[in-house]
């Protein structure tokens, strides 16, 4: 009865991989099994003290439990602008140009949302992150996959996309650092992108949460961008500022296309919470320092996973930046969904198959760097 009250929209939808994974986790875990998870990017530290700190003090005040604007406080809007200044050397207009989120993922499914009609394409990469497919779909519209390989460095051919029928693509999603690959790429291919797309009237949109986690300067593929480019980027404070759990993010780029994506927005949610806006404004404060500290951290838990995708006779780029490390599996394996499950039967190890990130991921799995440096030695321990 049920199946016939659903919605055609979630035909073709599934779990997300993880919601349905974690359940599995969890009854081996009761069941004594103990299962050392390396899967979900989720940061196991702390955020600044200072930052709690302005949560907490901001809770005292009668007017910040009230409902708040769609678009947030002015200065969160202008703390995001500088920060974006200062470590991006991007110029934005904090009035018209930003535009806070309940974490970045909501913004993907907004702006899905807010431009597709049943039949659009978009353009969505191959190993990439799932949400993308999915709010096509859910939108009305087509994914359309366009294949990364290591060759090729996990960057897109644009030549090859040009040379098809892009006559109902509307959106292309890009993610750069690339997750799950760890590749970074370029200001020149972030200007070929811009040049495509523009080419084609397509909107372009960056999905950039690991600009800050092991790379050696953030980068924004809004830099050197023209106002009227049909130009957007998605960023996120839960990776680099271990955040996750409060769920803010940030839309920032076209001005006109950003006022389309808040009439959606509005219709949605009634805002964020006043106190974890202050709070983030004290995070967006934070000098260099900050991170320098952090990626010290990461380095560290690199260098042991890398030990233990050697030690599995897993290949790998060292240079991968991001918070996981993306691994081609030994040749005699079949797959990485099947080496993944012996991982977990064998040593009670947890590693997410590649193929979750699409088909070109079907001889990888994806190693999380968000556990402390102790799990990883008992991995190395269990495996050894």
């Amino acid at each position: 009865m049920v199946d016939q009250l659903t919605s055609n929209r979630l035909t073709g939808i599934g779990e997300y991989y993880f919601s349905q994974k974690l359940r599995e986790i969890d009854g081996l875990n009761r069941e004594g099994k103990n299962v050392l998870n390396l899967g979900i990017g989720s940061p196991d530290m702390e955020p600044p003290k200072e930052v709690k700190m302005a949560l907490v003090q901001s809770l005292d005040d009668p007017q910040f439990h009230r409902y708040q604007g769609y678009k947030g406080i002015p200065e969160l809007r202008e703390a995001f602008s500088e920060w974006y200044q200062k470590f991006y050397n991007v110029t934005l207009n904090p009035d018209s140009e930003i535009l806070p989120l309940i974490g970045s993922k909501e913004g993907i499914m907004h702006i899905c949302m807010a431009f597709l009609n049943e039949g659009d394409e978009v353009l969505i990469p191959n190993p990439g992150y799932p949400t993308y497919a999915s709010a096509a779909k859910l939108a009305g519209g087509t994914p359309r996959f366009y294949e990364l390989d290591e060759q090729n460095n996990y960057l897109p051919d644009l030549s090859a996309l040009a040379a098809s029928d892009l006559t109902r693509v509307k959106l292309m999603c890009v993610n750069y650092p690339h997750m799950p690959t760890g590749t970074s790429a370029p200001i020149e291919v972030f200007e070929d992108l811009r040049s495509f797309c523009s080419k084609q009237g397509i909107i372009l949109v960056n999905d950039n949460p690991y600009s800050f986690t092991l790379t050696e300067k953030p980068t924004s593929i809004l830099e050197g961008r023209k106002p009227d480019e049909l130009l957007l980027e998605l960023n996120s404070l839960s990776k680099s500022h271990n955040m996750s759990g409060w769920r803010i993010g940030t839309l920032s780029g076209n001005a006109e296309l950003i006022s389309k994506v808040l009439i959606f927005k509005s219709n949605m949610d009634s805002g964020m919470f006043k106190p974890v806006m202050k709070a983030t404004i004290e995070a967006l404060k934070l000098e260099q320092s900050w991170y320098d500290s952090l990626n010290e951290k990461y380095r560290e838990r690199k260098e042991l996973v890398l030990q233990i995708a050697d030690q599995l006779g897993c290949k790998y780029q060292k240079d991968q930046v991001g918070m996981f490390v993306w691994a081609r599996i030994p040749k005699n394996e079949i797959s990485g969904e099947y080496f993944a499950d012996k991982l977990l039967n064998d040593y009670r190890v947890f590693v997410p198959p590649g193929m979750i990130f699409g088909s070109a991921g079907d001889q990888y799995i994806r190693f999380s760097l968000c556990s402390d440096p102790k799990m990883f030695k008992e991995v190395l321990e269990r495996i050894n």
